[in-house]
């Protein structure tokens, strides 16, 4: 009977069903993390305000997700991991619906960060129910279809909310979720099975405002990073009292026996690993889609739609991932595949500089297409470690701290490419080819900085997931 306890081996269909849903939810949120930003002009001419105002649209989302996203192991454990992937579904799709009859800004940023609490419980929740559907023999194909929508999400976004902009209007970008969430709604409620919720979890409210508050006022600093709105000396206030808030929460959570999150996570050697180690490598590779159409555009002078296409062949690099990824782990083991993928990644990163206005574009499509390999077998090898070796009745709390993180690596990525663009170019400088290229040459050096725990792995780290066997 054991051998029937995951409900992928009770129904073969649930195999392509399951991750069908989460990834519909998946690529919403990630989607609407980066489809604003073409649309911003366009927006702010509608809603009578001005470009630099909209940018709250964009932070109140991203904030909304930070600061509510621990809260989704404690509400999938209280009433149920299905329920509230439901309940979770139905908010975000019916804020966007919202989002895009706003017809004042007030209004417009409201439903944004209503929007952000469905998504921010819609993605650790997917995460988790997707991982006790498949035992841990399959978890690379469980994780492969999990991670893939984060990784197109940001490349499709700003091109599909600049063709939704120019050839329909900027409220599409919002209703375009409307049929994908209702099928999704639809789905989870037929195929989904339900874990029951334990009545007598208590919420650590204290532990929340600490830690919420410290990862808000961390993200809004932030995504100041490179922005006029505030000036240094505020920013980096910001910073201190989001280190003061964490380490406030860090000397709270000894004290308690059930904390917001579970900070002993990290105690485990493949979580910390996978999620700390395999952040430094994400951020470095997430500035990649905010550089390279800004290079491409302001730097070689390509046109919006062209740069667009260039940067979205990143994404295709994914969808062969999956074929290999499951192969590669199992010939070489969890420690081998990161190693290598982000000594590799750290020299594609700094390959970039090579890249001249004279470029031909197919020679650019296809090192794009190269990085886009080398990146998705980085972020799916360190995201399924990240859950290979954690116990049935932590996976709640580790899917909400982990995607908490891959959150944080998004915005971190994007703004330290800002600021080192910025730094580069100082005192008004043009923004030449040269300039992007010491940037691409700055964030090559980050990977380099995982190594040393990608070197603490063991060959029997995460072995039931990836059937690797070391003579």
């Amino acid at each position: 009977m054991d051998e029937l306890r995951f409900a992928t081996q009770r129904d073969p269909r649930l195999r392509i069903l399951i991750p069908l849903v989460v990834a519909i939810a998946f690529l919403m949120e990630q989607l609407d993390s980066t489809i604003i930003t073409t649309a911003i002009p366009a927006m702010a001419h509608s809603l009578a305000t001005t470009p630099v105002r909209m940018n709250l649209a964009v932070t109140a989302y991203v904030l909304a997700l930070a600061v509510f996203i621990p809260l989704s192991g404690w509400f999938a454990d209280r009433f149920g991991a299905r329920r509230i992937f439901i309940l979770s579904l139905a908010i975000f799709t019916i804020s966007s619906a919202l989002c895009g009859i706003a017809g004042t800004f007030a209004m417009l940023v409201a439903t944004r960060v209503l929007q952000g609490i469905g998504g921010a419980m819609m993605t650790p929740v997917g995460r988790l129910i997707l991982l006790r559907s498949f035992p841990r023999s399959e978890f690379v194909t469980a994780m492969t279809y999990m991670t893939m929508p984060a990784i197109l999400g940001p490349v499709i976004g700003p091109l599909l909310g600049g063709l939704l902009t120019t050839y329909t209007s900027w409220r599409w970008i919002f209703y375009v979720n409307l049929p994908f969430g209702l099928i999704g709604i639809v789905l989870a409620m037929r195929f989904m099975e339900d874990v029951p919720g334990d009545a007598a979890i208590t919420f650590d409210f204290p532990g929340f405002l600490l830690f919420g508050g410290g990862i808000a006022v961390l993200q809004v600093g932030v995504e100041n990073i490179g922005r006029s709105a505030l000036s240094a000396p505020a920013i980096a206030g910001l910073f201190l009292l989001a280190m003061a808030l964490l380490a406030g929460f860090a000397l709270y959570a000894r004290r308690v026996t059930s904390p917001a999150v579970n900070l002993g996570l990290f105690r485990r050697r493949s979580f910390a690993i996978g999620t700390l180690a395999g952040g430094l490598c994400r951020i470095a590779m997430n500035g990649t889609p905010f550089l390279l159409p800004l290079m491409l555009q302001v730097g070689f002078g390509m046109s919006p739609i062209a740069s667009g296409s260039l940067t979205f062949v990143i994404s295709a690099g994914a969808i062969f991932v999956r074929v290999l990824i499951a192969r590669l782990l199992r010939s070489f083991g969890f420690d081998r595949v990161l190693i290598g993928s982000a000594v590799v990644g750290s020299a594609a990163l700094a390959g970039f500089a090579l890249i001249e206005p004279d470029t031909p574009r197919w020679l650019i499509g296809a090192y794009v297409f190269l990085f886009g390999l080398i990146r998705s077998t980085q972020f799916m090898t360190s995201n399924t470690l990240s859950y290979a070796d954690m116990p049935a009745e932590r996976l709640s709390q580790a899917t909400s701290l982990g995607g908490l993180v891959q959150q944080l690596t998004v915005s971190f990525g994007v703004s330290l490419s800002a600021v080192l663009l910025s730094l580069v170019s100082a005192q008004g400088a043009a923004l030449t080819p040269a300039r992007f290229h010491e940037v691409f040459l700055l964030t090559a050096a980050l990977p380099l900085f995982a190594l040393p725990s990608f070197l603490r792995l063991r060959p029997e780290d995460g072995v039931q997931v990836s059937g690797h066997r070391r003579r």
